[in-house]
């Protein structure tokens, strides 16, 4: 565990194991100087290595960054040793929200807190170019208040990985929360998908079990793509059609979070609206407790800082690999697209670019092994971090390395 008589870096007592998975165990912790209790997410380097999910972590590190929200877990900060990274999150004691549905349905009040508060954090995360797609109970935790908290954003995707047609291809999620689209394998809506396993998560909430079940999946999807279910006789009528709204097959009629939020089951009573009005906080403008100033690193800044704490095998290839180079840049978005433009005028290369973050160098004339053609990806960590990505994908390995390791990396201040 990379740590001494329970102690985590010096800053963690850690407690007892409270979950656990594949690559990964989760043990509550408190901050040794402020007492704040935590979660610790000790993740094995090796596993996730050998997995291949490396771009896994770091698009769930950077978009935890991105959604800070009352029903949003909390990340804390990222930490790492030589063989383990350590996710720092906020503890939330009141388990999951699969737990209370074990004993049954819920009752509607309830059941329109938890959903109200659900649509909130979604639409958060929405705002802010990010889409869950893993939305189910079992990722829903409750803080010891009784507040619903979104967790678990590892299968998660930013805006910008959607394709030219604007849309994501990857399938992912869990089978019976899954809309019909990403079974399709066609590309689909991310902020569409997530509606729909919302739309799930209610129907479960109110009826005790699962709009779409059965023991082949392939009938289960087949299920799932008619949007073929029906409601118990104790599904209460207003929350019906904003269900049926919601488990529309057809991405393109689905109901909208802003319709969602419109209708008059979600409004519910005017009391329920107040004794709820936390579902209508968009982002918390303070933490309610904060660690030190000098532990807000996360892994990004840790390889910066030091050859001995660091995440540099997970994030660098070897040097002699050479098709691929990665490094940090402290520069800011624009400096850095700016930059790269300047470089590659200088060596007579055009610039194509897409989106912003997303851009590829290629040479006009042909060497000996075809024409130079870099792509470039940059990864906003925080606003003064970006990690930058350049992948050769074609012509000479030599005049690959020169424009990017003697040109590109000094120019962006690159951090090794």
């Amino acid at each position: 565990m990379d740590s001494k008589d329970g102690v985590l870096m010096q800053r963690y007592e850690l407690g007892k194991m409270v979950g656990h998975g594949n690559f990964a165990k989760v043990f509550h912790g408190r901050h040794l100087k402020t007492g704040m209790n935590v979660a610790v997410k000790i993740i094995n380097k090796s596993k996730v290595m050998k997995a291949g999910m490396v771009n896994q972590i770091k698009r769930e590190i950077s978009v935890m960054k991105l959604v800070k929200h009352p029903h949003i877990v909390h990340l804390h900060e990222v930490m790492a040793s030589k063989s383990k990274i350590y996710f720092v999150l906020e503890y939330v004691k009141g388990g999951e929200l699969f737990d209370k549905l074990l004993k049954g349905k819920l009752k509607e009040d309830s059941a329109r807190k938890y959903f109200r508060q659900l649509i909130s954090a979604i639409s958060f995360c929405h705002s802010r170019g990010v889409y869950h797609r893993d939305l189910k109970p079992e990722n829903l935790l409750l803080d010891d208040e009784g507040n619903l908290k979104v967790s678990d954003f590892g299968l998660s995707a930013l805006a910008e990985t959607r394709r030219q047609d604007g849309l994501l291809h990857t399938s992912c999620g869990t089978p019976t929360y899954v809309a019909p689209e990403v079974i399709d394998q066609k590309g689909y809506d991310g902020a569409k998908s997530d509606i729909w396993s919302c739309g799930v998560v209610l129907f479960v909430l109110l009826a005790g079990f699962l709009p779409f079940h059965d023991s082949n999946l392939m009938e289960m999807y087949r299920k799932i793509t008619m949007g073929k279910f029906k409601f118990p006789n104790s599904f209460p009528n207003e929350a019906k059609s904003l269900v049926s709204r919601i488990l529309d097959p057809n991405p393109v009629t689905r109901i909208s979070i802003a319709e969602i939020m419109e209708t008059p089951w979600f409004k519910g009573s005017t009391e329920e609206t107040i004794r709820d009005s936390t579902y209508l906080t968009e982002e918390s403008e303070t933490e309610t407790h904060s660690l030190e100033n000098d532990c807000n690193l996360n892994a990004f800044d840790i390889i910066s800082l030091s050859r001995g704490v660091n995440l540099s095998g997970l994030f660098y290839r070897n040097v002699e690999d050479e098709k691929e180079v990665r490094f940090m840049s402290r520069e800011s978005l624009g400096g850095i697209i700016l930059k790269l433009e300047e470089i590659a005028k200088s060596w007579k290369l055009r610039v194509v670019k897409n989106n912003g973050v997303l851009l590829k160098m290629e040479g006009l004339e042909d060497g000996m092994n075809g024409g130079l053609s870099i792509d470039f990806e940059v990864y906003e960590i925080t606003p003064n971090l970006h990690l930058v990505e350049a992948n050769r994908l074609g012509g000479d390995r030599v005049g690959f390395w020169e424009i990017v390791n003697e040109h590109i990396r000094p120019a962006l201040m690159g951090v090794v």
